[in-house]
């Protein structure tokens, strides 16, 4: 992992997100990395204790949690788990497609996702599922206020998403009230380490390696990881899974989580961003590691010596 900062931290491409007011304040030099086993051992470098908004990858663990509550059977069915191979935040996919869905890692299906968050309330909502993602993380997550404040003053493109997918019976609960919740999910507060030990959860069949609870089942985990695998960076998944080999997820404030199934995970934090809207030095620093590592999951065992 030193070498993988060494060699990548002075990588200048990419730009900050400026969409969101509050992410454009980022420090574009901030570049942290962790990995943790199934074990519980963590091992990290740089920035990987520096705290920001979880954004699009908290995706795939409130999925994981809709899962559990609903049965993966019915959570695919009303989500769908195609990849669109279009940009997190497009509309078409969900136009294009004839039955309406798309799925959990892009904008409109994560907003269903949320949608599917049992409570009778919007509190009981926010609350099942920042708890659900403190567990995930082994310690209690809090919201970033800014954040939150500065997506939700921002985000028509998300509440008109809300809207359609509504008007497709593709949303189930109240448009608004779903966005709001989305909102405060992507504002969660996490670092490397919480990414990388969130990411070892999914690695070992669902125990959290710090705390040893069972978060979710090992079914639900390869539901997801296969969802991550196909669709986790958006338009760019193909060259992900392609270069790197291994299920990810990636967020525009910068962070990526990448899966090595039955052993651990690697979190990276940068903020810049490619076209895509995924980290550059943490897409540069997790091929490495996973070439260095042998973590391919499609390399055969010659090829990993």
């Amino acid at each position: 992992m030193e070498t993988a900062y060494a060699r990548f931290r002075d990588e200048r491409t990419g730009h900050v997100a400026d969409y969101i007011p509050a992410l454009a304040k980022a420090d574009p030099d901030a570049f942290g990395i962790c990995a943790a086993g199934t074990g519980g051992e963590s091992f990290a470098v740089g920035d990987a204790d520096v705290p920001f908004s979880i954004q699009s990858v908290s995706k795939p663990f409130v999925f994981a949690l809709v899962c559990e509550a609903l049965g993966a059977a019915e959570a695919a069915e009303r989500l769908g788990v195609d990849a669109t191979g279009m940009p997190f935040n497009s509309v078409m996919a969900l136009e294009l497609d004839a039955d309406r869905a798309t799925n959990p890692l892009v904008n409109s299906g994560a907003i269903a996702t949320t949608s599917l968050v049992p409570g009778a309330t919007v509190e009981e909502r926010w609350d099942r599922l920042r708890a659900g993602l403190s567990r995930f993380a082994g310690r209690a997550l809090a919201m970033d206020d800014d954040v939150y404040a500065s997506e939700a003053a921002t985000n028509l493109r998300n509440v008109g998403i809300a809207h359609l997918l509504r008007g497709y019976s593709r949303l189930f609960s109240d448009p608004d009230e779903a966005v709001d919740v989305y909102t405060r999910q992507c504002s969660l507060l996490v670092t490397a380490r919480d990414l990388a030990i969130m990411g070892a959860t999914l690695a070992g069949g669902g125990v959290q390696p710090v705390t040893g609870e069972q978060v979710i089942s090992p079914d639900t985990c390869r539901r997801v990881l296969a969802v991550m695998a196909t669709a986790g960076l958006y338009e760019r998944s193909g060259s992900w899974l392609y270069d790197v080999g291994l299920p990810g997820k990636s967020g525009v404030s910068g962070g990526i989580v990448t899966v090595s199934p039955g052993k651990g995970a690697v979190a990276v934090w940068s903020p810049p961003l490619d076209a895509a809207g995924n980290s550059v030095r943490g897409q540069l620093a997790t091929r490495f590691l996973s070439e260095r590592l042998g973590l391919n999951l499609f390399a055969s065992a010659a090829s990993r010596n």
